[in-house]
């Protein structure tokens, strides 16, 4: 069956109409959230997570008008990035800094850096790259054992990188958290990121939390970033 053409590929329509109903019916949800917890409905946008999906699945994505897509794994992303090149590519994963460089190259945004010394070496190579990555410090604000992030006590010695750009915070929640918790969490990601841009002197705008299971909390407490994948696209595959 023919699908609709985008580029000089064609796309699935069905599958893209799926898409697209389920990014706008979250996107609005999490805003209205936002919007009766105080926060701007319009600071917010929905990272449509694509790791483990087939490039398909990612053509019907910016069909469907998810511009912001997120991959965990530079390996697995390259290709796609490749396909679709005019997407706004986001790296969520856990950075190695053997592969900081392919990750400056290839990504827009890169939300995990989790040490100051890898921030560093971000920017160095930035300079290097001619290019301005937009970054956002992952910070483990739960102390949960094992899981990605800074902790926030290294926020204090954080100094504005010169090439790429710091532009907030990350975090996840910890596993199987409950409202409440996850609240607790993204709130304190918050307190933090306020600390750090009145330190630095620094807008720093954007708040990456919240993925399908605790969205609705991320968006309650100020999320900019929300990262979904199985909501959107159902489960990896």
């Amino acid at each position: 069956m023919l699908g609709w053409h985008h580029g000089s590929v064609n796309v699935d329509p069905a599958l893209a109409e799926g898409i697209r109903k389920r990014h706008d019916d979250l996107t609005g949800r999490l805003r209205r959230i936002a919007e009766d917890n105080g926060h701007d409905p319009e600071r917010l946008n929905v990272v449509g997570v694509t790791k483990t999906h087939q490039v398909e699945v990612v053509r019907a994505a910016l069909a469907a008008g998810i511009k912001r897509l997120g991959e965990s794994r530079v390996q697995e992303a390259e290709p796609k990035i490749q396909a679709v090149p005019v997407a706004e590519w986001h790296f969520i994963g856990r950075l190695q800094s053997n592969k900081a460089r392919r990750a400056v190259r290839a990504f827009a945004v890169i939300h995990s850096v989790d040490a100051i010394g890898l921030l560093r070496r971000i920017d160095e190579i930035a300079a290097g790259e001619g290019r301005a990555p937009r970054i956002l410090l992952q910070v483990n604000v739960s102390g949960e054992a094992g899981r990605a992030g800074m902790d926030p006590s290294a926020l204090e010695e954080v100094e504005p990188p010169t090439t790429a750009r710091l532009v907030g915070l990350m975090t996840i929640a910890p596993m199987h958290a409950g409202d409440e918790e996850a609240r607790s969490v993204f709130a304190g990601l918050r307190g933090l990121r306020d600390a750090l841009q009145e330190r630095i002197g620094q807008a720093l705008p954007e708040l990456s939390m919240g993925m399908s299971a605790d969205a609705e909390a991320a968006a309650a407490e100020g999320a900019t970033l929300v990262r979904i994948g199985t909501a959107l696209f159902g489960p990896r595959g």
